[in-house]
């Protein structure tokens, strides 16, 4: 069987670039049916998406780890946009999943289906530095049998910036996800913060929740949610997926979990890019990010 089969060639969707069975149902997912309990999370890829939903699982499990572990997360979060290509077959759809549900979406808050505004979910986004995105973006594309090899860092790189990857532009997806918070219920989180002071930010996901989370329950969460504790846990580690979905002996889906990895990766010339960049497409937004700890 080809292991780069057909599905991959991205189509834009209202400018945005998505996968083309993405595009091919998303008529589906523009009328998906958001049910007034649901909790959704929102990242850009390679922003801390498996370790928000971790997060959030935990908290509404009251820290009960051994309910968290009796499926991949995968399979009790559903992928609001992902449609395999045939034969792939993986997950659960969130029609069948009782109330209440945890779900996950990649998409900048202008395609995300309208009933979830007009059911006014809770929302979780989670945003994480251009740089450390960049290369964590990388090297997933390289595991990541259903896609294009990535090719050369450098030209790669270009591209991410130019916003030629799928999901399209990372400043126009923070930066809107940034604005929708002034309106509806958001909370708004950076992969850094949550990094350096993991207690601090897991309570603020507990509060936006409406749920009290003793200090006994909050360290247990804190420590099962840890990288290193994720990293070998194979229902949090994408370890249980096909490798011909995704591959670990090119890399492993959890890798190294820090702030500031880009600096193994990017030349100063191109970190100084960035930042010039960043200053420009970021200014009026308010919106700062750390690129290290």
């Amino acid at each position: 069987m080809d292991p780069k089969p057909k599905g991959w060639r991205l189509v834009k969707i209202e400018g945005v670039p998505l996968t083309e069975e993405t595009a091919k149902n998303w008529n589906e997912i523009k009328d998906f049916q958001a049910r007034p309990d649901d909790v959704l999370i929102c990242t850009f890829p390679k922003s801390g998406t498996a370790w928000i939903q971790e997060i959030v699982e935990m908290i509404l499990h009251g820290g009960d780890s051994q309910k968290c572990d009796l499926l991949p997360n995968y399979e009790r979060s559903p992928f609001l946009e992902l449609f395999l290509p045939k034969p792939f077959l993986l997950g659960v759809k969130a029609e069948e999943m009782p109330s209440p549900r945890i779900l996950k979406t990649h998409l900048p808050a202008k395609l995300l289906p309208p009933s979830f505004w007009k059911q006014n979910c809770k929302i979780i986004y989670l945003a994480r530095n251009i740089k450390d995105n960049a290369v964590s973006s990388f090297c997933f594309r390289r595991m990541n049998q259903l896609a294009p090899d990535p090719g050369d860092w450098n030209n790669f790189l270009e591209n991410f910036i130019a916003g030629e990857w799928t999901y399209g532009s990372w400043f126009d997806h923070v930066c809107g996800w940034w604005e929708a918070k002034d309106h509806y219920p958001i909370l708004y989180l950076f992969y850094e913060d949550l990094k350096e002071n993991p207690a601090q930010e897991i309570g603020k996901v507990a509060r936006f929740l409406g749920v009290e989370l003793p200090e006994l329950v909050l360290s247990q969460i804190v420590e099962h949610t840890a990288f290193k504790s994720m990293k070998v846990n194979p229902m949090t580690n994408f370890s249980t997926m096909p490798s011909s979905i995704l591959d670990h002996t090119v890399s492993s889906y959890m890798r190294k979990g820090t702030v500031g990895d880009w600096k193994e990766h990017l030349t100063v010339a191109q970190s100084e890019r960035i930042d010039d960049i960043c200053a420009q497409k970021l200014r009026d937004s308010g919106l700062i990010f750390r690129t290290q700890l």
